[in-house]
């Protein structure tokens, strides 16, 4: 049996908390539910310094999700926060122009030298 991607919650979990209070707030109480389930399959990947999003299931790159897609845009503090969900399922976390993210268990300051790219699978 091969071994599942991380929870993004065990990673990232400043993320979670703030994602699930913004869906919350935003009436989307089902996926606040899913929020705190969903897998970090890995990094956006395109090598912008302004992007820290993450794949949360596995998609072909260059491909539209299809029936069933949705953009759910957050209004966080600062920068964006937008989720792609196809049938329920949060596929894609947008994050953009925010702080770098903290992994659980890191100093506040974060990494010496972290920029915004996140050091996660492609």
């Amino acid at each position: 049996m091969e071994d599942e991607p991380p929870l993004v919650r065990e990673v990232f979990p400043e993320l979670v908390r703030e994602l699930v209070r913004l869906l919350e707030k935003e009436g989307e109480h089902w996926l606040a539910i899913c929020a705190w389930d969903v897998r970090l399959v890995g990094a956006c990947g395109c090598g912008d310094d302004f992007c820290q999003s993450i794949r949360t299931a596995d998609h072909p790159r260059g491909r539209p999700y299809g029936p069933g897609h949705r953009c759910v845009p957050l209004l966080p503090s600062s920068g964006d926060l937008i989720l792609d969900v196809v049938k329920g399922r949060i596929m894609y976390i947008e994050i953009l122009g925010r702080p770098p993210l903290r992994r659980r268990g890191e100093p506040e300051q974060g990494r010496p030298g972290a920029g915004q790219q996140l050091d996660l699978p492609a």
